[in-house]
C-alpha cells in the first residue's frame, strides 16, 4: 500500500460510506481488504463523505497525517 510516490485519488459522492486501510496490509488499496485482521489493534477508518469530493489518501507511508496525505512524498 505504501510503495507508490504520490497519493491514491479517490472520488466520493455524498454520504457515501469507504473504509480506508490502515495496517497496509491490503491488496486494494487504498480500501480495506480484511487483512487488518491478521494485525494486531488495526481496523479500518469508516469515512462518510459529507459531499461528493475527491480524497487524497498517502500512497508513501511518510505522511504524519495518515491516512490523509500531507505532502510528504514530495521531501
Amino acid at each position: 500500500m505504501y510503495s507508490l510516490k504520490s497519493p491514491y485519488s479517490v472520488s466520493v459522492k455524498k454520504d457515501e460510506e469507504m473504509y480506508i486501510c490502515q495496517c497496509g496490509k491490503t491488496q486494494n488499496a487504498p480500501h480495506c481488504d480484511g487483512n487488518h485482521k491478521r494485525v494486531e489493534n488495526a481496523r479500518p477508518l469508516i469515512y462518510k463523505a459529507e459531499k461528493d469530493d475527491v480524497l487524497f489518501i498517502c500512497g508513501c507511508g511518510q505522511s504524519a497525517d495518515k491516512p490523509w496525505c500531507d505532502g510528504s512524498h514530495n521531501r
